[in-house]
């Protein structure tokens, strides 16, 4: 080992590089020195190449043969050590600029509220402190928050360490929403009260979801959508009591964002606490539990279209708009989730029922 560390403008000196010079200066050997100072030609040679730090023993004869306090090479030692963990910290922070410029740190500026700048390690430090963990690459560990199928290709890193950013940012901003305990039979209660606020608007519908969630011991984030995270919605318990449903507003088709809501409210009524759902699009990110995805998927086709009323209906490409529309009206249920579902199913054409479709628009402000 060296007694001198250096990394960019860096320099870190040990004690032992302060006591060779000693040495050369007395012009005696080391063994010599050793004797003189009471300790053993191993010790110092150890001392002097940086392989040993000032002990509190050593400070005190180095203090007493050269004149000076212990306090003086207890110093040299901190100082050393300090300057040991600047250069680790320049080097983590450089390891991890790759990974911090993969993240759109605008979206925390714009979403969160976390300070401006054009510096890489400020960057690196706000996110970090924001996502609380000591290095950016922990969240690319396999056990980090949720396990993904992808495998550790760049381009997937790029999706992995987003996906878990924005899933993070919604577990920190519930921090902020009060719920009560969860009480599933509570929540199943208020199912249909949710399920008729599809032909409301989101200013209606919004503040009495929240409230109604909340009741249930859910807490409900709506979050803009992070570039690259493919993330539509999450699920996470907290603890027994308390269970976090975020959903993104990407691309917010009245039919998408219900089904979605859907699906997500299922996995809650799964109840797998030590499980974290996540609803993404790219294939890779999708969480690993196909059996409880096709669960919550059939669930939210289901309880938002009873399977006997579609009988019914008897979709196909020849139904018409209207027709549409009134079977919407007689289930109580916006016309474009009807038509989504049969887009989805192929029935009738992606650019059919566009008058029927609704987009909403929701602006999305949070604090951390």
């Amino acid at each position: 080992m060296s007694n001198v560390d250096e990394y960019k403008d860096i320099v870190a000196f040990h004690p032992g590089y302060y006591i060779a010079d000693i040495i050369a200066d007395m012009e005696i050997s080391q063994a010599e020195f050793a004797t003189r100072m009471g300790t053993t030609a191993k010790t110092l040679s150890q001392l002097i190449n940086g392989q040993a730090n000032i002990s509190n023993d050593l400070a005190k004869k180095l203090s007493v043969m050269m004149g000076t306090s212990a306090e003086v090479w207890l110093n040299l030692q901190n100082t050393y050590d300090q300057k040991l963990i600047e250069i680790q910290q320049a080097k983590d922070f450089d390891a991890q600029a790759e990974l911090a410029r993969e993240i759109d740190y605008k979206y925390f500026v714009d979403v969160i509220g976390l300070s401006v700048t054009r510096n890489i390690n400020e960057k690196v430090s706000n996110l970090c402190k924001f996502f609380k963990v000591a290095d950016l690459r922990i969240m690319l560990q396999p056990d980090f928050l949720v396990n993904f199928r992808a495998s550790g290709t760049c381009g997937r890193e790029k999706n992995i360490i987003n996906s878990r950013a924005w899933i993070q940012t919604a577990i920190n901003i519930s921090k902020n929403v009060e719920t009560k305990p969860y009480d599933a039979e509570k929540l199943k209660g208020y199912l249909p009260e949710l399920r008729g606020m599809t032909i409301k608007k989101p200013e209606e519908f919004l503040p009495r979801m929240r409230e109604i969630f909340a009741e249930c011991g859910v807490a409900f984030v709506l979050l803009p959508h992070l570039k690259n995270s493919g993330v539509n919605g999450a699920v996470k318990w907290v603890n027994e009591d308390r269970v976090v449903l975020a959903m993104n507003n990407r691309g917010l088709d009245a039919d998408k964002f219900w089904f979605s809501l859907f699906h997500e409210i299922k996995h809650v009524l799964q109840q797998k606490i030590k499980t974290v759902f996540v609803s993404s699009t790219v294939e890779e990110m999708i969480d690993i539990n196909n059996n409880l995805e096709r669960e919550a998927d059939k669930f939210a086709t289901n309880y938002l279209i009873p399977p006997a009323e579609y009988k019914k209906l008897a979709p196909s490409k020849y139904t018409s708009d209207n027709e549409i529309v009134e079977f919407a009206k007689s289930i109580g249920i916006h016309p474009g989730i009807v038509a989504g579902r049969m887009q989805h199913e192929g029935i009738i054409a992606q650019n059919r029922c566009s008058k029927l479709k609704e987009k909403y628009v929701i602006e999305i402000k949070h604090t951390a």
